[in-house]
């Protein structure tokens, strides 16, 4: 009985025994748990994992308390539960875009003619719509109980977008059958709507995939928390200038730093790699995109 006890992290000491001249046996051990849990505090999250205890920080110097946003909080709330249900695995490569922005350059005039700008992301988020065709387990989901996976025959992308009210992550429907330049028109309207504070609750539902960039921000890589129930997100960083090996002599190619994130569950090694790969050419060669 000690044993048991030990293993159930009991006090004998605080257990009443039931059995004859007040014996404890195992049924009381039992009891003695389901009592205990169901009376217990709220001292741990929903994971079962223990609270980080909250500190009193003025007893060090001066601080200012300032109430988190709703957004915030169903941020954190959303993140926490991804990152505890989800076993995330990334993965790192490089697309040399070289000539994508050398093609991007030469579109400057009628960008600015049709009223907007022409950025490397409808790029990017057009390669994924064909690279997710390509590899539709990407764009799948898992059901609840594990034994069941739904392939979506639509590509709806989301892009989070960074806003002084908390991130947020609208979904720009049908990529798959835009083209660029409503792509970059799409975009900038729901990017100016999230910052706005104007973004319908439809407007952020339904994405297969996510794409968070913090390329005009910085940084040589991240690891994004993959947007349950999706079953992976591509992280974009900060455009570099790299010399490349080209079989004779060292180039300077600009290089576009990709991280894929991905519940391992559904997506292995070999699925991503090959994902990655296929994206990484047709960034390479937007040409590749209407193949």
């Amino acid at each position: 009985m000690r044993k048991l006890a030990r293993e159930f992290g009991i006090d004998l000491a605080q257990v009443s025994g039931s059995g004859r001249r007040g014996r404890i046996v195992k049924e009381d051990l039992h009891s003695y748990s389901r009592q205990r849990l169901q009376g217990a505090p709220a001292t741990t999250t929903g994971s079962g994992l223990p609270t980080v205890p909250d500190v009193d920080f003025s007893q060090y110097g001066p601080v200012e308390v300032e109430a988190r946003s709703r957004l915030d909080q169903v941020t954190a709330k959303n993140m926490t539960r991804s990152w505890l249900n989800v076993p995330h695995v990334t993965q790192f490569d490089g697309a040399d875009i070289t000539d994508l922005e050398s093609f991007r350059a030469s579109m400057k005039q009628e960008a600015e003619r049709r009223g907007g700008k022409l950025t490397p992301m409808p790029f990017v988020l057009k390669a994924c719509a064909v690279a997710l065709a390509a590899h539709p387990k990407l764009k799948s989901s898992i059901q609840a109980d594990g034994t069941e996976l739904v392939y979506k025959d639509y590509c709806h992308i989301g892009m989070a977008v960074d806003t002084p009210a908390g991130l947020v992550v609208p979904v720009l429907r049908d990529v798959d059958k835009k083209g660029v330049w409503e792509i970059a028109e799409e975009m900038q309207a729901l990017a100016a709507k999230a910052r706005d504070k104007k973004l319908t609750p439809a407007q952020m539902q339904g994405g297969v995939f996510t794409i968070s960039s913090l390329g005009g921000i910085g940084g040589e890589g991240f690891t994004p928390i993959v947007n349950t129930p999706e079953v992976a997100i591509l992280g974009v960083s900060r455009l570099e200038m790299k010399p490349v090996w080209n079989g004779e002599a060292f180039q300077p190619r600009k290089v576009m730093p990709l991280s894929l994130s991905y519940d391992h569950r559904v997506v292995n090694g070999g699925d991503a790699g090959r994902f990655l790969t296929d994206l990484v050419a047709l960034l390479a060669d937007v040409r590749r995109i209407i193949l």
